[in-house]
C-alpha cells in the first residue's frame, strides 16, 4: 500500500492541453510579431526623440552642428499663443471633420446595404466603388494630388464653368435641396450641411471604399434565418433594418468610425497636417513643428476616446454561447 502511494506521488502530474483561445492568442502574437519588432526598434526612439525635441530649442553652432538649449514648455505656449494660424487651423479642421466622418460612414453604409443585395454585377459594383482605395495610394495618390480636375471636384466650391457659378452649386439649386428643407421647417445649419456634403461627394465617395467594405463583412455575418423569422412574422424592410440589420451592424460602425477619425486627421489632406509639415520646413520650425504634432495627437487621441466611450454604450454584442 506504501509502495503504491509512493508511485502515485512520483508519478508526473498530467499537463492541460492548451484550450482554444489561448491557441489562437499565441497565432496572433505571431503575426503581429513583426510589427512589434519594428515598433520597439524602428517608431519607439523616433517618438521619444519627438518628444524630446518639442521641449528643446536648436542653436547653430559656428563651423558647422547645433546645440539644443531646453526651453519647457515655451514651444507649446508659442504655438498656442504666439503663431495666429495654428488655433485658427486647428479649429477649421476639426469642424471639417465633424462634417466628414459622418458623412462618410453613412455612406459607406448605405452603399454596404444595396451591394448586399441579390442583383446581377453585384462583384463589379464592389470593386468599382473600392477603385478609389487603390488609386489614392503610394504613386497614384502623388500624381493625382497634381490633378487639376481632382483639385476642382474636391474643392467646396465644386467645378467653375465660366459663368460664375460652380456647376456643384448648379446641381444643389436643380435639386431644390433647399427649398426641400425650407418646406420641412428645419434650421439653415443642416441645409448648409446637407448642400456641404453634396458638393463634397467626389471626396466622400474616394474615402468610403475600406469602410464599405468592413460593413459588407458585417452584414454577410448575419444569419439569414433571422431575416426569414422576420418575414414570416411580416416585418416590413423598414423595421428589419432598425430591429435587425442596425443593431447587429453596430459593432462595424464603431470600428468604422474610429478608422475614419485616424484616416481623417493623419491624411495628407488634412489642413493641419498641411500646416504642420509647412511649419517643419521653416528655419528652428522642426521643433516647433514638433509641439503642434503631439498637440494635435494629444487632441486626436481624447476625440477617439470620447467617440468609443459614446459609441460603446449602444454598440449590441451577439452573444454565441
Amino acid at each position: 500500500m506504501t509502495n503504491t502511494k509512493t508511485a502515485a506521488k512520483s508519478a508526473p502530474k498530467n499537463k492541460r492541453p492548451a484550450s482554444l483561445d489561448r491557441k489562437k492568442a499565441r497565432a496572433g502574437w505571431v503575426f503581429v510579431l513583426p510589427f512589434v519588432l519594428g515598433f520597439l526598434i524602428i517608431y519607439l526612439p523616433i517618438i521619444i526623440e519627438s518628444i524630446r525635441l518639442s521641449f528643446y530649442r536648436i542653436k547653430p553652432i559656428t563651423g558647422g552642428g547645433f546645440e539644443l538649449l531646453p526651453v519647457g514648455l515655451q514651444n507649446y505656449q508659442e504655438a498656442l499663443f504666439v503663431d495666429p494660424d495654428f488655433v485658427k487651423t486647428l479649429v477649421s479642421g476639426l469642424k471639417q471633420l465633424c462634417f466628414d466622418i459622418p458623412a462618410i460612414v453613412i455612406f459607406s453604409l448605405f452603399m454596404a446595404v444595396l451591394l448586399n443585395q441579390k442583383m446581377f454585377g453585384r462583384a463589379a459594383f464592389r470593386a468599382i466603388f473600392f477603385v478609389p482605395v487603390i488609386l489614392s495610394t503610394g504613386l497614384i495618390e502623388s500624381i493625382d494630388a497634381q490633378n487639376i480636375m481632382s483639385e476642382y471636384m474636391e474643392g467646396s466650391e465644386g467645378i467653375n464653368d465660366g459663368s460664375g457659378e460652380s456647376v456643384a452649386s448648379e446641381l444643389v439649386s436643380a435639386m431644390d435641396v433647399e427649398r426641400l428643407f425650407a418646406n420641412m421647417k428645419v434650421g439653415s445649419e443642416l441645409v448648409t450641411y446637407v448642400t456641404t456634403m453634396i458638393n463634397n461627394i467626389y471626396n466622400i465617395v474616394n474615402r468610403s471604399g475600406v469602410q464599405m467594405l468592413i460593413f459588407l463583412s458585417g452584414l454577410q455575418s448575419i444569419s439569414p434565418a433571422i431575416y426569414e423569422s422576420c418575414s414570416i412574422d411580416g416585418a416590413t424592410a423598414w423595421e428589419t433594418f432598425w430591429k435587425i440589420t442596425f443593431p447587429m451592424i453596430s459593432p462595424m460602425i464603431l470600428v468604422n468610425g474610429i478608422y475614419t477619425i485616424i484616416d481623417s486627421f493623419t491624411s495628407e489632406s488634412n489642413q493641419v497636417m498641411t500646416f504642420i509639415s509647412g511649419v517643419y520646413e521653416q528655419a528652428d520650425g522642426n521643433v516647433i513643428s514638433s509641439a503642434m504634432s503631439w498637440m494635435y495627437f494629444i487632441i486626436v487621441m481624447l476625440i477617439i476616446a470620447a467617440v468609443a466611450g459614446v459609441m460603446s454604450a449602444y454598440v449590441f454584442y451577439q452573444r454565441r454561447d
